[in-house]
């Protein structure tokens, strides 16, 4: 009993106002220098001096998240850990995979839904076609698969594709890549069609003239390319969901310190330079409750269930 005691002990010490009192992990599962993880060293950064300790950024890649989400699951539910990812990781990844190691429900708990996000459609720039349309054209024309890349096997820009290729009738093919830094790479090169990428990875290599944009995903203009009109604008359908970046912590952290964390970030992503750099990636800040997120994914799983099974997309 000693033991369990111990446990309680700890967990009330960090229920009370001494948290934290050593520095806090913030896991991304994302590579190094792309939009996310951009993103996190940036909350990071501005996190700690809020809370008086260092907020240690760590990047965990691989696996559409997955590897990320069980280093977070695994950690100790005392507020020293927390994860900032995109939705796959507790929606597309449930869906597709039949054996994840982690369990959404039992094994994270949620603190907020940071933001709704951007995912552009992006050609290299000498393509013979400048807009959606001309894309669909020139992609039927082809007597050949056309390759498009993605930040992982049932991402969003996965998904996206599958859309077009249902719905369009062009034959694409899917190519997954640790990051969607390393797709945009390869279509610069050649070796790739198409690519979805995020606007913070894109931008640079759209400014230098390597690439173009061809349309936006989701339901409404990017703040960070207001230029570039939608897929739905284009007259494309489907392709107007939101994306969303979600805060999760290990499941049994007390609650006091989740709504603690989500407080700090709420006035993090308020900073004008915060916000500036979050609108420039295209996330467009939400911050809501732990109730109000767990709300919001109770009423949003079922619409990408149906989307992602209707998609055909699978497991490769």
């Amino acid at each position: 009993g000693g033991l369990a005691a111990a446990l309680i002990c700890t967990a009330a010490a960090a229920q009370t106002g001494d948290y934290p009192d050593h520095p806090v992990k913030l896991i991304t599962p994302f590579a190094g220098g792309g939009g996310i993880d951009v993103l996190c060293r940036v909350i990071g950064e501005r996190l700690a001096q809020r809370l008086g300790q260092n907020v240690v950024v760590e990047s965990i890649p691989g696996a559409n998240t997955i590897i990320g989400t069980q280093a977070l699951a695994r950690a100790a539910p005392d507020g020293y850990t927390f994860m900032i990812t995109t939705m796959s990781t507790t929606v597309n990844n449930r869906i597709l995979q039949s054996k994840l190691p982690y369990d959404p429900d039992r094994d994270l708990a949620p603190i907020t839904q940071l933001s709704y996000g951007s995912v552009l459609m992006v050609a290299p720039a000498g393509a013979p076609y400048r807009d959606a349309k001309g894309f669909i054209e020139w992609a039927k024309a082809q007597k050949r698969p056309i390759s498009y890349g993605s930040w992982g096997v049932a991402s969003w820009g996965h998904l996206a594709g599958q859309i077009l290729k249902r719905d369009q009738g062009i034959d694409l093919n899917h190519i997954p890549y640790k990051g969607d830094v390393m797709a945009i790479i390869d279509l610069r090169n050649g070796a790739l069609d198409v690519a979805f990428a995020s606007p913070t990875s894109a931008k640079p290599q759209i400014a230098s003239g390597a690439i173009k944009p061809i349309a936006m995903t989701g339901p409404q203009r990017s703040p960070s390319m207001p230029e570039l009109p939608t897929f739905s604008e284009q007259g494309v359908p489907n392709m107007d969901l939101a994306i969303w970046l979600g805060v999760y912590a290990p499941a049994g952290t007390p609650r006091p310190i989740l709504n603690r964390l989500r407080n700090e970030l709420k006035a993090v992503t308020a900073q004008p330079d915060v916000l500036d750099k979050m609108l420039a990636q295209g996330q467009t800040p939400i911050v809501n409750t732990p109730d109000e997120f767990a709300a919001n994914y109770r009423a949003d799983y079922p619409k990408w269930d149906a989307l992602i099974k209707a998609s055909g997309a699978t497991i490769e």
